[in-house]
């Protein structure tokens, strides 16, 4: 549904921050679909293990074409799907094929390699796909694919929380997660409220609805704010009409990552590989893929056209 990595995004790199920091994303279009691209951002890679966001946006027209994501490959990563209006299927080269409606949670782990397809109903469509980065010791594993249609939520002052991914004070999702992380759509009510953080994570605000106040910082939709780690909790508070948010968060990842189109890796020379794989139908490493749509060509990697 995201993707694919772009020059400009590969050229993100991390950078310290002495506090809170807004970045503005990018609008570009995707599968028939506006986005606007939030992480990786100018002097951010990734969020613990958090590499990639994309917001999905309305569409211009009052009859939307339909979401159309042909069969494409991943490797390295876990993608995270979340709807807030409409619906989508996914198909993968796992044999699965799983409609996914707004609340629900669908995470599929690439490992080695995966490849994957998604349609969406010819009706408005929002919502925010997500990346993780695997780390090393699980990265070239197998691949799966995972559907939680129930998912914990928490209720603190002024605000209520799903949480998608890893942990979020009391509360645990069911879903797989490689590294010490959380990912969590918070819903606030009029007022402040003190989201419960763990002094060891990063974490980033990505507004969904309404203007969201982090801290002394008013963050838009389409931008993101950037927390380092050390927070005892995270101040949010929204004016008179509420707002929603995603919040990513993790541990520093640790690791060096390489991103470029549909690929996590830690060089270019692994990438190279998936996408000769790819070029060449490897079924070994990334199968078939039932669906409708035409399969998706993997550009040459810049690098390797230079040669």
């Amino acid at each position: 549904m995201s993707g694919p990595v772009e020059p400009r995004d590969a050229a993100c790199e991390d950078e310290a921050l002495a506090g809170v920091e807004l970045r503005e994303g990018r609008q570009a279009a995707v599968g028939g679909m506006r986005i606007a691209r939030v992480l990786p951002t100018k002097g951010r890679r990734t969020v613990g293990a958090w590499c990639f966001t994309d917001l999905i946006l309305p569409a211009d027209a009052l009859e939307p074409d339909p979401m159309e994501v042909g069969p494409h490959p991943h490797i390295g990563l876990a993608t995270v799907t979340w709807l807030l209006d409409g619906e989508a299927v996914h198909s993968d080269s796992l044999g699965s094929e799983q409609l996914i409606r707004p609340g629900q949670l669908n995470l599929m782990t690439a490992g080695r390699g995966i490849a994957h397809a998604e349609l969406g109903a010819p009706a408005p469509l929002r919502g925010v796909q997500m990346w993780i980065a695997q780390p090393e010791r699980t990265r070239h594993g197998d691949s799966a694919f995972e559907h939680h249609p129930d998912l914990p939520r928490i209720v603190l002052d002024n605000a209520e929380a799903d949480v998608l991914v890893g942990t979020l004070g009391d509360a645990t999702s069911p879903a797989r997660a490689d590294t010490p992380l959380v990912g969590a759509e918070i819903t606030l009510r009029p007022g402040a409220t003190r989201i419960p953080t763990v002094d060891s994570f990063e974490y980033a605000v990505v507004p969904l609805e309404g203007r969201i106040k982090v801290g002394a910082d008013i963050v838009e939709h389409g931008w993101v704010a950037l927390v380092p780690p050390g927070a005892a909790d995270l101040p949010l508070d929204v004016g008179a009409g509420g707002g929603r948010c995603m919040l990513l968060g993790g541990e520093p990842l640790g690791e060096q990552v390489v991103m470029w189109w549909n690929f996590v890796a830690r060089d270019r020379d692994e990438i190279t590989a998936a996408w000769r794989a790819w070029q060449d139908r490897d079924d070994d490493r990334f199968g078939p893929v039932r669906s409708q749509l035409d399969r998706m060509d993997a550009p040459a990697p810049p690098w390797h056209r230079s040669h």
